[in-house]
């Protein structure tokens, strides 16, 4: 998944990038709403996460303009605000959610997972393609009575594929989805991330295919 973090306070937004990082998570961050636009403009994100207090202006009108514009990218907010009145103008502003400052890490991704799941339309994080399952809460792949764990952006991959099964999959998409924009990271990356879960799919109902010219796409075994 690729995230967008605005967030200035540079302490709170390098633990919340190395966290989600370490999750496998591709993390852009921008200190001020202008640079959070810039990025919007060159990225497409599955999730932003929005400080309300920012240098250049009022974070609840940055998430007003990203609903108006017809943005369904999910959006959890983190606010030192605690009112009830607070979290309700948030919640009807178009927020996915909210978490108040300080909050503890495994929350915020709990949330970010609650969010995403509800995007996706699914009721938990298993995701199942011909008797294979994809288990993002334990970080496993599981079929025929094997659970096989994974490397973060192996489990990052395969969610992509997992999410919409026999979709093409361009190498230039998948490297959006994996690496942030600070990463120096070439299509070469991908074609190494496929081969590996292709290996951790073998045996399983499922494989990953070549498209030929366009990219790769999973498709049952």
């Amino acid at each position: 998944m690729r995230f967008l973090l605005i967030e200035d306070n540079q302490k709170l937004a390098n633990a919340i990038v190395e966290r989600l990082q370490l999750d496998g998570h591709a993390v852009d961050h921008a200190d001020t709403l202008d640079s959070a636009s810039a990025c919007i403009s060159v990225a497409d994100y599955d999730l932003i996460l929005l400080d309300i207090m920012l240098p250049d202006g009022d974070g609840r009108e940055f998430l007003e303009r990203h609903r108006q514009a017809a943005n369904r990218t999910p959006v959890v907010v983190t606010t030192a605000r605690s009112a009830v009145s607070d979290r309700v103008s948030l919640l009807d502003l178009g927020a996915d959610d909210y978490i108040t400052k300080p909050f503890d890490f495994s929350e915020l991704e709990a949330r970010c997972r609650a969010v995403l799941r509800r995007q996706g339309g699914v009721a938990d994080n298993r995701r199942t393609f011909e008797s294979t399952v994809l288990d993002s809460t334990a970080g496993e792949l599981r079929f025929g009575g094997n659970a096989i764990s994974l490397r973060n952006r192996e489990l990052r991959l395969l969610e992509v594929f997992f999410n919409a099964p026999g979709q093409v999959f361009s190498k230039s998409h998948l490297l959006d989805r994996l690496f942030s924009l600070s990463d120096e990271a070439s299509e070469n990356a991908i074609e190494v991330y496929v081969a590996r879960i292709r290996k951790r799919l073998q045996g399983s109902g499922a494989t990953i295919e070549t498209v030929r010219g366009l990219g790769y796409r999973m498709v049952a075994a």
